[in-house]
């Protein structure tokens, strides 16, 4: 990238802004130049189109971002007009509201007014979609969906549950099957031959910048700590939108680098007010990120454990697609109930935590189900105190500040009895 030397003075969060917009700016600057633009899932591969360079938009990081600048009331109106029930998730709808404003921009050459006023990011329509099932299933019918409303290709890898770990190689040699196949689909589409050599050099690329971001996350093991893990939250973007690409590399290298030097210089994330250390579990409630962060940390708490970003943690060897297979497939909500137990229990442990706060998020039924069976697993393995509250990532109705303040309240007086009792 010509302008990286330019960037060398910005901030870490400088840099967050700057590439976020080039992202978006490089898609749209596509769409003009007649080339391919695809809407991904999140712990989708994108390996296989920056490979053949396909302009990447992730609908999940959009609707969050929608989501934070307090805009998905407007989108989910869209979405509840054309049917897509409340049950189904906000991310989802947020993003087929978004399609819908979309479309009808298309076909009528006017830009709707809840386009014009929207606070996300403006992204083209799709050319392709790629989808996978290692997070969640509704993706699938998300995706399948967005494919036949606009009549293109559709790309599915298809993950199997792992019940049992290790991860058994059969179900790698199917994943890595269904690697072979999206590469077919691709240069169906594209009109040109697969380049494996580069493709080669994207997943090397990709493995530099998943190293930068477990560097990163590893900060919060210190005790103080010069990350707040709410940070985590916002870097997050680009893991999900350019982990194959050197923008995210070069952001988390510089935040690590400049946390590293805070920590050497004994300057923590809340100067010295930290009194306990929580886990968030789940995703974060966007619409009211800043409600739910000063909430904590006004009661000196800092979070400094969440398995949300880990899901990104993924680390294989370039040129081996079964380990490419393994690391799209070990998601830890694609794994048994056990080894769920085992991530979240080492994560607490990593992050020197006082206690958990699970998000029981109505738009994401995987992540939120299981956490009675794991909250009770850990209490017995660890005794520490625990808390629950309804929420939801994007869907502002679902998310009662009043509710998540006592329950912190409650988190926050049990974490000082049984730190004072030990």
């Amino acid at each position: 990238m010509s302008d990286v030397k330019d960037l060398k003075d910005m901030k870490a969060k400088e840099l967050l802004g700057y590439f976020q917009a080039k992202l978006d700016e490089e898609a749209r600057q596509a769409k003009k130049d007649g080339k391919l633009v695809c809407w991904s899932a999140s712990v989708a591969p994108p390996e296989f189109c920056v490979a053949m360079d396909i302009a990447m938009v992730y609908p999940e990081t959009h609707a969050a971002g929608i989501g934070a600048r307090k805009g998905a009331p407007d989108m989910l109106e869209v979405a509840d007009r054309k049917g897509y029930n409340i049950d189904t998730c906000s991310y989802a709808r947020v993003n087929l509201g978004y399609m819908e404003l979309l479309m009808e921009k298309a076909r009528t050459g006017v830009t709707p007014e809840k386009l014009a006023n929207s606070p996300g990011a403006d992204i083209p329509l799709p050319d392709i979609v790629i989808t996978c099932n290692n997070i969640c299933n509704t993706l699938l019918k998300w995706y399948e969906n967005i494919a036949v409303e606009l009549d293109i290709p559709c790309i599915v890898i298809d993950v199997p549950f792992n019940h049992t770990m290790p991860i058994p190689q059969y179900s790698k040699d199917y994943i890595a099957d269904q690697f072979d196949e999206a590469i077919r689909i691709l240069e169906e589409t594209t009109g040109k031959k697969f380049d494996y050599d580069k493709f080669l050099e994207v997943q090397k690329q990709t493995q530099r910048s998943v190293a930068q971001w477990n560097r990163l996350a590893a900060l919060a093991s210190h005790k103080p700590s010069p990350l707040n893990g709410f940070d985590l939250f916002s870097f997050m973007a680009l893991i999900v939108c350019a982990r194959s690409l050197e923008y995210s590399e070069i952001t988390f290298k510089k935040f690590a680098d400049e946390l590293e030097d805070n920590l050497k210089n004994e300057i923590y994330a809340f100067k010295g007010n930290e009194k306990t250390r929580v886990t968030w579990e789940g995703i974060a409630v966007w619409p009211y990120l800043g409600h739910t962060f000063k909430g904590l940390k006004s009661q000196g708490s800092i979070m400094t454990g969440s398995a949300y970003p880990g899901m990104w943690n993924l680390e294989y060897t370039p040129g081996d697609m079964s380990s490419m297979a393994e690391a799209y497939t070990r998601i830890y909500i694609n794994t048994c109930l056990d080894n769920k137990v085992k991530v979240l229990g080492d994560i607490i442990s990593n992050g020197k935590c006082d206690g958990i706060l699970y998000h029981q998020n109505r738009s994401c039924k995987l992540m939120s189900f299981l956490n009675y069976e794991t909250a009770e697993m850990l209490h017995e393995e660890n005794g520490l105190p625990y808390v629950s509250f309804d929420g939801d990532q994007t869907d502002p109705r679902n998310f009662a500040p009043a509710q998540f303040d006592t329950r912190i309240q409650a988190l926050d007086e049990m974490m000082n009895e049984t730190l004072e009792a030990k």
